[in-house]
């Protein structure tokens, strides 16, 4: 599920980004020039072609289950990608930042990195729970220390949230070493420049993907605005990718989003770990909506806990009781009686506060203040008994507090917010946003969210 999360995430700011007008490019995709990958298909009996192919089908289908509107997926084994790997590398090595030497350390094959013992914890990598082997072996080596001061002046202004600045600053500012970007006799990857015995380190090709994503596009979509990373890999992309972009002479990305894990029982998911949630097995049985939903009330910054069951309780106690209920009364009322155009129910308070936390990337606290507006016009109706009055004009407030709503949800949950702007006949756009809703005639909403046993 953290892949869901992560790609809902992203999902959510681009079509933010698309409601306000803005051109947006969305890249996703898959680094798969991973040894692991290779060990991987040894031991499923496969070709590795045949694995990561198969691999590579699974997000596509994961993307498609989850209404992900992405422009571009990108497979880091595209030819087009090693061209443009080699290419920057090449300028990195022309700048005299590439060395040759002989490098000694524990390596997590998981991670595709060397650690150091300070990484470890009792002896294992942190994130794969496994011991690293011991290697030696020749490789080239990329001056990152070089790049120290302009690093500590960029990190602060490039990465969200500040705690996750303070991680990598703190790392940084112990020790900052050169790095072994080359792996020799690895069985895939991109073919060092002029020296085809060594691989390109699968994590510098992998970061290369932004930019190679683009192909013809990068003069029009580079530097990217925003990355949107889990904080597993928070190092390799607010110390070593600028680094590079910096030894290569290219743009930086402007801004760097660092989300937290979700967890089961206070424990990371992984894989590797055994703790899992096949975000395709519960595609299967919520709506694309209810799980986007309930991802993106888990925390974004920090670790949360995340669980099937917390899916069926806040589909039934958010969507359904609160959100659903609301769309059904009152458009069941407006059928009955009509209504009639006044001064609306403010929003304004609750447009400004999305609109401030969308601002800062938090997600999960714009999601809450829609919901607050959505229990605000729950009570509304609770005080007001439009059911006993008639009142054709306080059907016509909660009918536009509803498109508001509507407009201000669509990043989130974008197949309810159709069914709902259908229903009450707007149209979902910011333009609409600052409109008054027409007083048409409506017929009651079908049921939105069918409550989950």
């Amino acid at each position: 599920c953290g892949h869901a999360f992560e790609k809902v995430l992203s999902d959510v700011i681009a079509r933010w980004n698309r409601l306000h007008g803005k051109d947006v490019f969305f890249l996703t995709g898959v680094d798969e020039n991973a040894q692991k990958n290779v060990q991987a298909a040894e031991k499923e009996g496969m070709k590795v072609r045949e694995f990561i192919d198969k691999n590579s089908a699974l997000f596509v289908e994961l993307c498609k289950s989850l209404n992900i509107s992405y422009d571009d997926f990108i497979r880091t084994t595209a030819k087009e990608h090693a061209k443009i790997v080699q290419k920057i590398i090449s300028k990195v090595i022309d700048n005299g930042d590439i060395y040759k030497s002989e490098y000694e350390g524990l390596y997590c094959i998981g991670c595709e990195s060397y650690l150091t013992e300070k990484d470890l914890v009792y002896g294992k990598c942190p994130e794969h729970n496994k011991e690293p082997e011991s290697r030696r072996e020749e490789a080239y080596f990329f001056r990152l220390s070089k790049y120290k001061s302009q690093l500590q002046k960029i990190i602060p202004k490039y990465v969200v949230p500040e705690s996750k600045q303070n991680e990598v600053l703190a790392r940084m500012n112990e020790e900052l070493t050169d790095i072994c970007i080359s792996r020799k006799g690895a069985e895939i990857g991109v073919d060092f420049p002029n020296d085809p015995i060594f691989k390109v380190w699968v994590w510098v090709d992998a970061l290369i993907n932004y930019i190679s994503g683009l192909k013809d596009k990068e003069k029009r979509y580079w530097p990217a605005d925003v990355h949107v990373i889990g904080k597993g890999i928070n190092w390799f992309h607010s110390v070593i990718w600028p680094a590079l972009l910096l030894s290569a002479g290219c743009k930086l990305p402007k801004t760097l989003v660092v989300h937290g894990y979700l967890n089961i029982g206070g424990k990371k998911m992984s894989k590797s770990l055994g703790n899992t949630l096949d975000p395709l097995e519960l595609a299967g049985k919520y709506s694309a909506d209810t799980i986007r939903y309930s991802l993106m009330r888990n925390s974004i910054f920090e670790d949360s806990d995340y669980s099937e069951e917390l899916i069926i309780t806040r589909h039934n106690n958010e969507l359904a009781n609160k959100l659903g209920n609301l769309i059904s009364r009152v458009s069941a009322l407006i059928e009955i009686h009509g209504m009639e155009k006044t001064n609306p129910i403010s929003s304004k308070k609750y447009i400004l506060n999305v609109k401030k936390h969308f601002k800062k990337y938090e997600v999960d606290k714009a999601l809450n203040e829609i919901f607050a507006f959505v229990d605000y016009c729950n009570l509304y109706v609770q005080e007001n008994k439009p059911w006993e009055t008639k009142d054709k004009k306080i059907l016509w407030q909660l009918a536009n507090a509803i498109k508001d709503i509507t407009i201000l949800l669509n990043p989130f949950m974008p197949s309810t917010a159709e069914k709902i702007s259908r229903t009450f006949k707007f149209e979902i756009s910011l333009k609409s946003l600052q409109k008054p809703i027409n007083p048409v005639s409506v017929k009651k909403a079908d049921i939105l969210f069918m409550r989950i046993q």
